[in-house]
């Protein structure tokens, strides 16, 4: 059985989450099980080749995608993380960086071999501010709209 603490799993995840390319997603067995769950805004998907098609789509469709954790909090066998992923569009707004800032929730659990493995990652963003919100024709009607039910 491994003697890696979960502290020192997180804290490794999270160097290989924050210099992540796209030759890393054939290794992310590394750090998911078999039949990890992963939940965004956007996906809700079970299985180690579903979790790696979202990373693959991400390097397909967007210019330098990178994640900065900025804090992290383990707590039994779980940790989130608050982190800005960074990126460029590759067809609007082409050159600007877009950040959008949320955190995950990462639940872990020991493989056969007594490693860590994240069984369930959820994703927490705003998808309306931090998405929305910054397209050029969708971000006037949402700001509207924001405006509009604040009033």
């Amino acid at each position: 059985m491994s003697s890696t603490s979960l502290n020192e799993t997180v804290d490794a995840l999270v160097l290989a989450f924050e210099n992540l390319n796209r030759a890393d997603i054939k290794a992310l067995g590394e750090w998911y099980a078999p039949e990890a769950c992963f939940k965004d805004p956007f996906k809700d998907v079970q299985g180690l080749p579903a979790v790696q098609a979202i990373f693959q789509h991400m390097f397909e469709s967007l210019e330098q995608p990178r994640f900065v954790v900025t804090s992290c909090l383990v707590q039994g066998p779980a940790c989130f993380l608050v982190w800005d992923f960074l990126f460029r569009f590759k067809t609007m707004q082409a050159g600007v960086e877009q950040r959008i800032h949320g955190g995950s929730h990462l639940v872990f659990g020991l493989n056969a071999q007594g490693e860590w493995r994240i069984q369930t990652h959820r994703d927490y963003w705003d998808a309306a501010e931090e998405l929305y919100e910054k397209l050029p024709w969708i971000g006037s009607l949402m700001r509207w709209l924001k405006r509009r039910i604040n009033s």
